[in-house]
């Protein structure tokens, strides 16, 4: 094992994951191998297949009836079932393997008494060197992909960057992080979006979700799963100032028409084509602003606890009492906030909401949102919030399903109907009893109910 340890530590100096594995034939070694397959465009060349292939060429038989096999890794089903093909003695492994072992961690191909050859198999061999190898190796990949990130996309100097750190292993949320800065109205700082798909075609569609304060893309992790299973595409961005995006130091950098802006200029850059527009709180008051500009882009709307705020009518007595609250306690706690209103909910997805929202530097834009919802006709997003109305009242030809979260106190079943009544073809209201403001937290419904209806 110290030998077949020697190359995995080969294949980490070569950028490849450090399993390495050795061939025994009488106690004398036969063959060696290593990972390959980055450097040999070769998806079969783990360290397993390479050595056997080496070892079946020493002795000119790919029958290897009274050889041992050594590796760092228990094999995984590919490797496994060759192993039994070349009618092995003996398999040992170092370190379990969690996600793909098929010795006995995730299935035991060798404990499959059907089979007509029986392969000995012994685990735990030097297992916590294995296992060290291949948590220094990821532990430095991780390192040099935040590096390569960060000259990607610089930090400016008055803006805040929550550390990847505290976004490691949060609950039910596994997808890989996209980052973009280039586009004219980011100004170079760095927003975060998820783009998830399984398959593309014809008649796919593209759920873009928004969320809103004091949220981030997280908001959208049960309703994801269920659309991709669909066959559908997913992007999910989080909001400058929110999720894993950059945060502007300064409240006075928020503003309706900026932030609108960057959705308008995100679209655009992905090309987003048959969208289902999904949105809660901020991301309708911004989202349902969006379709007007590209009609020919939008097919849906799935709208949950949210409003269109035009100016010129008094704001919703709850959400004034929201404001007010943000005012006199600014500081807030988001994760006591998220528990509060969703009781189903673990500590540990509560907690998963305030991870952003480190301190106080990085929550300008938790203190900035509240007053930034258009309260007067001259109001910054009062105007365009209008023409939207207009458009979703006389222009809209898409499909439009409303979910409302009956137990929300800020934007809750009143508020929906009047928007109801603004959405042409909007005739089919969802209202779950139980659900709060954050209806997403509902998503499994929400989203079997989505797919269900939403068919072109």
């Amino acid at each position: 094992m110290k030998l077949a340890l020697a190359q995995a530590q080969e294949a980490a100096e070569a950028g490849e994951v450090p399993v390495g594995a050795v061939v025994v034939r009488r106690g004398q070694v036969i063959a060696t191998g290593r990972n390959a397959p980055i450097e040999g465009h070769d998806p079969t060349a783990h360290a397993e297949i390479v050595a056997l292939r080496a070892a079946a060429q020493a002795l000119g038989n790919y029958r290897l009836d009274e050889c041992e096999l050594f590796v760092t890794l228990e094999p995984c089903a590919m490797c496994s079932g060759a192993m039994l093909q070349a009618r092995l003695k003996r398999v040992v492994f170092g370190a379990p393997d969690p996600k793909t072992g098929a010795a006995g961690s995730v299935i035991d191909l060798f404990g499959q008494a059907q089979l007509n050859h029986q392969t000995q198999l012994t685990g735990g061999v030097l297992a916590s060197e294995s296992s060290a190898m291949l948590q220094e190796f990821f532990r430095q990949r991780r390192s040099e992909q935040r590096e390569l990130a960060r000259q990607a996309h610089p930090l400016r100097d008055d803006a805040l960057r929550t550390v990847d750190g505290v976004f490691n292993g949060l609950p039910d949320f596994p997808w890989l992080p996209r980052y973009v800065s280039d586009f004219p109205a980011l100004g170079g700082l760095r927003m975060h979006y998820l783009d998830e798909h399984e398959k593309d075609g014809d008649q796919a569609l593209t759920y873009l979700c928004l969320h809103g304060n004091p949220a981030w893309s997280y908001l959208y992790r049960k309703m994801i799963p269920i659309f991709l299973q669909a066959g559908h595409r997913v992007v999910a961005p989080d909001l400058i100032g929110f999720g894993k995006s950059d945060k502007p130091k300064k409240d006075s950098f928020h503003s309706f028409s900026a932030h609108r802006q960057i959705l308008l200029e995100l679209v655009e850059r992905l090309d987003l084509k048959n969208i289902v527009l999904v949105v809660q709180d901020w991301g309708g008051l911004l989202g349902l602003t969006l379709p007007m500009a590209a009609p020919r882009r939008y097919k849906g709307l799935l709208v949950m606890n949210t409003t269109l705020a035009c100016g010129d009518a008094p704001l919703p007595a709850g959400f004034l009492a929201w404001r007010e609250m943000c005012a006199r306690y600014p500081e807030f706690d988001v994760a006591r906030l998220l528990a509060r209103g969703n009781p189903q909910m673990s500590p540990e997805e509560c907690k998963a909401y305030s991870a952003p929202f480190p301190d106080k530097g990085h929550r300008a834009a938790l203190r900035a949102f509240p007053a930034m919802v258009p309260a007067s006709e001259e109001a910054d997003g009062a105007a365009v919030s209008r023409e939207a109305r207009e458009f979703w009242r006389e222009r809209w030809t898409g499909q439009a399903l409303m979910v409302i979260g009956a137990q929300d106190p800020v934007l809750g079943e009143p508020v929906m109907r009047t928007l109801q009544s603004l959405i042409r073809g909007c005739e089919e209201a969802v209202v779950l009893p139980q659900a709060g403001h954050f209806v997403p937290e509902q998503g499994e419904q929400v989203a079997q109910r989505a797919v269900h209806f939403f068919r072109f």
